[in-house]
């Protein structure tokens, strides 16, 4: 018994490690896209509005 709750504990250590890798993959991904289209268009970086109103560069 101690050995399939043992079992149990590293499939759901597994699946949770493969879930974080798979949410940073796609944060990864939307940055480069991001950074491909400034290259692309000459931006020296993505201007986002605040909930002030205000446009400032968009940190990472």
């Amino acid at each position: 018994m101690p050995q399939l709750l043992l079992l149990g504990l590293v499939g759901a250590a597994a699946y949770y490690g493969y879930k974080q890798m798979v949410r940073d993959a796609a944060g990864v991904a939307e940055r480069n896209r991001r950074a491909e289209a400034e290259t692309r268009s000459g931006a020296q970086g993505t201007l986002v509005r605040g909930k002030d109103g205000v446009y400032r560069i968009r940190k990472d």
